[in-house]
């Protein structure tokens, strides 16, 4: 029997249902007070981020990007008393204004949401997300088909390999960076070092994954360039760039793995 029973057309059910659908509401109308107000004042996210924190990052990604549109598209929903487990996919899309060259957000998620009937109202009191993929395309780069692999979950201190795939625009130069940048606030700028895309267009770099107890993020950096020639001289213009980012969730060694495998080495 499972812990959890599965409701389709209950009271709870349609509760549910629509405080996420108010979610979506509220963060497409920027409404923040009404937005957090969805969120038990114990929230706490598979990164660590407790409400306070969740909430400084919901103000900077809503300042940094204008008209953000969210969706959600809930595949399933379990019950058990005053509990529910929601397994959802998410989507946000957004036009980013430049001063040379407008850029498009993107991002989508497969996510896993818990809430908690608290004095009658549904709160979402925890989250995690299982794969999320993000890109920041400006100019050219824009309609580039990029693909960026990565494990979605790997054990903490694992080597692992990270690929970027694309095809530059005809009669252009791409170079490209892959860095690894643990999942914190405020989040640091990661060390690129570009490097001219091979002629299969694959880059690929190891990594190993951090043992800090965090997630990680895979930050794959490009340009496009092309060549003006002049005469004897050559000039590079930039005509576009962008970021594509995959999440990397780390699974932290137990404290018994850890003796374990400090016991085998002693032997």
């Amino acid at each position: 029997t499972p812990v959890f029973n599965l409701h389709l057309f209950n009271n709870d059910t349609r509760e549910v249902k629509s405080l996420l659908n108010s979610q979506v509401r509220y963060a497409n109308r920027n409404n923040f007070k009404k937005f957090i107000n969805t969120y038990d004042k114990n929230y706490v996210n598979s990164d660590g981020f407790d409400l306070e924190t969740y909430s400084d990052i919901v103000k900077d990604v809503w300042q940094s990007y204008d008209k953000i549109k969210y969706g959600i598209k809930i595949k399933n929903i379990e019950i058990k008393d005053d509990c529910a487990i929601v397994s959802l996919d998410e989507t946000s899309s957004a036009i980013i204004p430049d001063k040379n060259m407008n850029g498009v957000l993107r991002s989508e998620a497969d996510s896993v949401y818990h809430l908690k009937k608290v004095d009658g109202k549904w709160k979402v009191t925890y989250d995690a997300v299982n794969s999320e993929n993000t890109s920041m395309l400006y100019g050219d780069a824009r309609d580039l088909d990029i693909k960026l692999t990565a494990p979605h979950e790997i054990e903490a201190g694992v080597e692992y390999t990270a690929s970027l795939e694309f095809t530059p625009p005809e009669n252009s130069i791409a170079i490209a960076s892959i860095a690894s940048d643990k999942v914190e606030y405020p989040q640091k700028q990661a060390k690129e070092v570009f490097r001219k895309l091979p002629d299969d267009n694959i880059l690929e770099r190891l990594f190993i994954s951090n043992t800090d107890n965090v997630n990680e993020y895979i930050i794959a950096s490009i340009g496009i360039t092309k060549a003006d020639i002049n005469d004897l001289s050559i000039k590079l213009s930039l005509t576009g760039y962008g970021y594509q980012i995959t999440r990397v969730n780390v699974k932290q060694k137990t404290v018994n793995e850890g003796i374990k495998k400090a016991d085998d080495k002693d032997k």
